[in-house]
């Protein structure tokens, strides 16, 4: 099987290639990636260097000539399926600048569609098309957050209705909404997933768990929004590649699935969970005004993935905090350089 796994050189990305590498040694992987500030071929370079079974692309998925030559088969030979990651994902950016979002997320969604559509379709297939009619399945891969924001009770389900409160959720449910489309018109084998909060190796240090660690590590403090007390469910990303592969591989066309970690934990527990493991104390803490129109929780139902898919986290997370913390230790050169070119700007989030 030849899978494009596009937004690969990510976190999420990176440690889903790993794992299908690992999983299924027969799988060749396309990763189209644009190579931005938060992509970076350090997070595959232990497992695909020299690897034959890997190819990289460097290009956006909104560039249509890039991903016909990929999708059509004239590049590398037949597709059989897209898992898209590729997406700009920091609210504070999106804040900053939302058009960036637009053209990532919602057009390069389309532009991922569309091509399936055109390449993945039999030849003898009619409409209405069916998704049997396919040869290429499409997964997207989603957010928690394009459902809004939780009240201090009750968890998001698969019929939670969307209302996504920032740009950068706004285009992630836009990019959803494409893809139910194309699975109500044109029958296409989509998939979506929708996820927690990741920690865990390799996310790049503006996100807020390696961006504590790597602040503390440095002798900064770490900025908290607010009172702290926003509340996040959180996955580790080794999880969230083992539901990704269920539900490409097992997942029904048409279906959401959410993904969670059923680990709530305010930002301020969080933060005192790291404060402890490095022996700081509160005085590292720095208190910044909250962020524009901060959600103020969520909290992901699972029981879908599980009962249909069979998938249950392997991770708890207070063992998975600890060994995110000591892989930040332990690579402190991997973070200077995926940091570097962007030192002169540090943002700060909770997702």
């Amino acid at each position: 099987m030849r899978l494009l796994v596009t937004g690969g050189l990510g976190f999420i990305g990176s440690n889903l290639i790993r794992h299908l590498l690992a999983a299924y040694p027969t799988y060749e992987i396309i990763n189209l990636d644009a190579e931005t500030y938060a992509g970076h071929r350090e997070n595959l370079a232990d497992v695909v260097d020299g690897n034959p079974r890997y190819k990289l692309v460097v290009g956006r998925v909104e560039d249509q000539t890039v991903v016909d030559e990929i999708v059509s088969g004239k590049k590398f030979g037949t597709i059989d399926g897209i898992i898209n990651l590729a997406a700009e994902s920091h609210v504070d950016r999106s804040i900053e600048d939302s058009s960036v979002f637009v053209k990532s997320n919602v057009l390069g969604t389309q532009v991922l569609l569309e091509a399936a559509f055109k390449y993945g379709r039999k030849k003898d297939a009619q409409a209405p098309f069916k998704p049997e009619d396919f040869t290429i399945k499409y997964l997207q891969v989603g957010t928690d957050e394009v459902y809004g924001s939780l009240g201090p009770t009750g968890l998001f389900t698969e019929e939670t209705p969307l209302a996504p409160n920032s740009p950068y959720s706004s285009s992630k449910a836009g990019a959803d909404m494409l893809c139910r489309a194309y699975y109500h018109t044109y029958g296409m084998p989509v998939v979506i997933t929708r996820c927690s909060n990741n920690y865990g190796p390799y996310q790049h240090p503006e996100k807020l768990i390696p961006l504590f660690i790597t602040n503390l590590l440095n002798g900064l403090k770490v900025p908290v929004y607010g009172d702290g007390l926003n509340v996040r469910d959180w996955l580790h990303v080794e999880d969230h590649a083992q539901a990704i592969d269920l539900a490409f591989h097992k997942g029904v066309a048409g279906e959401v699935y959410n993904v969670g970690g059923n680990n709530e934990r305010t930002n301020m527990q969080i933060t005192k969970i790291i404060l402890a493991d490095l022996g700081k104390g509160e005085e590292s803490i720095n208190y910044v005004a909250d962020r524009l129109g901060h959600d103020r929780r969520y909290a992901i139902d699972s029981t879908k993935i599980q009962r249909e898919l069979g998938w249950k986290p392997k991770h708890t997370f207070e063992t998975g905090i600890v060994d995110t913390i000591n892989w930040y230790k332990q690579n402190t050169e991997w973070v200077k350089t995926v940091t570097k070119p962007h030192a002169d700007k540090q943002l700060v989030g909770s997702k």
